[in-house]
């Protein structure tokens, strides 16, 4: 079957899904390889369950018409998404970078769905699966659609944009993330520019943040942007008022007083401030759109438990965000100061030296003392008083519970496998 009938298909069933654990009724579902599974072998209970056609890339398993047979069934998930994205002819924002997509993307769908009907990534389906979902959730009422990528390796930038077919793009920033897979942190700049490389050949918009010379210099001659930034040169001009502990900005004569911790999420909020005004957002409703956005899933959330203030970030971390966190932290007002930093993944060769390194850096800190989970940071010590190393989240119970945190500020970071949240339960 080709894209084109198949899909005509897709447009009479309300939606694609890919788990038979969330069958609704109608959908067509792509059976899709994990590395432990075989798609293919829940078809049939995909459409037992309700699926009204079941796309298969093994031809044992199209037993009859509500089979669709393909040759590859990711490949054809994904250029499904870009034939539907060429039928909507809606406008799309694609943004990407090492820190603060997620929040970022939020924001900017809290501004726009004051004047537009927007549909946005969830949560951060933001890789080679997520993005052609997040387009296939888009509909003829979808106005803006805000699509979040995501990449660990060179190329998948310029393949998300194929399939996206961007019309405005920003990147957040570039920063020593997923090194493991780009190499070096000029792989890293190299892998997010592949965005600006795609938008300046269709000649299409950049959001740019004059304030980040790394971004000004990829992007070069170019002239088909919109800026933001402190100083005047910027298209709009945004100033950081305050961090202490929530992001104060003023713009236009407004202030926004963001639920958002640290001034590491000015730039975020900035961002999400200069696309509004580019899609002409009044004032007013982009700040009360900041002003009511609440983060959550572990992302900078401020939680109070018993006597202690709590700064759970621990949605993900890697050297750049992790320093920016400790030094928001480090200003932040506390009679007594705690830090528990766990491992940060998909280093490479440099995670010895990474992890070496920002123990060093957090001994230096106005912090009283740092817990430090995980075989990373624990092969790799930097010797301090303050410092306390735990191999498993095991042991950091253990330490925990004999010093027995009361009346502090307390720090929670590290990668979404160290999970850890559950801190939260033993503090």
């Amino acid at each position: 079957m080709n894209i084109e009938s198949l899909h005509q298909l897709f447009l009479k069933s309300n939606t694609v899904c890919r788990d038979t654990r969330e069958i609704t009724p109608g959908c067509m579902f792509f059976a899709l390889n994990g590395t432990n599974f075989n798609g293919n072998t829940f078809a049939k209970d995909a459409l037992e369950k309700g699926a009204s056609y079941a796309v298969v890339d093994e031809e044992a398993y199209a037993i009859d018409d509500n089979y669709i047979l393909v040759e590859d069934s990711l490949l054809t998930l994904q250029q499904l998404a870009q034939a539907h994205r060429a039928y909507l002819n809606l406008k799309i924002i694609a943004l990407t970078g090492s820190n603060g997509k997620t929040t970022t993307k939020e924001l900017i769908n809290c501004v726009l769905q004051k004047k537009y009907n927007t549909v946005a990534t969830i949560g951060n389906l933001n890789n080679h699966i997520g993005v052609p979902l997040t387009l296939l959730s888009m509909t003829s009422e979808t106005e803006i659609g805000i699509v979040e990528m995501g990449a660990n390796h060179l190329n998948e930038i310029e393949q998300l944009c194929t399939i996206t077919q961007p019309d405005y793009g920003y990147i957040t920033n570039f920063g020593k993330a997923h090194l493991e897979g780009f190499g070096s942190i000029e792989g890293v700049i190299k892998g997010k520019s592949e965005l600006y490389k795609y938008l300046k050949a269709n000649q299409k918009l950049i959001f740019i943040n004059t304030d980040d010379h790394k971004q000004v210099q990829q992007l070069g001659a170019y002239k088909k942007h919109y800026k933001f930034g402190t100083s005047s040169i910027a298209n709009v001009v945004t100033t950081l008022i305050s961090a202490h502990p929530f992001v104060k900005i003023k713009f236009n004569d407004h202030s926004i007083n963001s639920h958002l911790i640290g001034a590491y999420n000015f730039n975020n909020i900035s961002a999400a401030i200069t696309i509004g005004q580019h899609f002409d957002v009044s004032d007013n409703d982009i700040k009360y759109a900041i002003e009511s956005y609440i983060p959550d899933n572990n992302r900078s959330q401020i939680i109070n438990k018993s006597s202690n203030t709590i700064v759970l970030d621990a949605y993900n971390a890697n050297p750049t965000s992790m320093a920016a966190a400790l030094d928001n932290f480090n200003t932040m007002e506390g009679n007594y100061k705690v830090a528990i930093l766990g491992d940060m993944f998909e280093l490479g060769h440099d995670a010895e030296k990474e992890h070496h390194s920002l123990a060093k850096y957090t001994s230096r800190l106005n912090i009283d003392t740092v817990y430090f989970v995980g075989s990373n940071f624990y092969n790799a010590k930097f010797q301090s008083s303050i410092l306390i190393y735990c191999k498993t989240f095991e042991d950091l119970e253990k330490a925990i519970k004999q010093k027995s945190i009361k009346h502090s500020s307390i720090l929670i970071k590290g990668s979404r496998g160290m999970a850890l949240e559950r801190v939260l339960k033993i503090i």
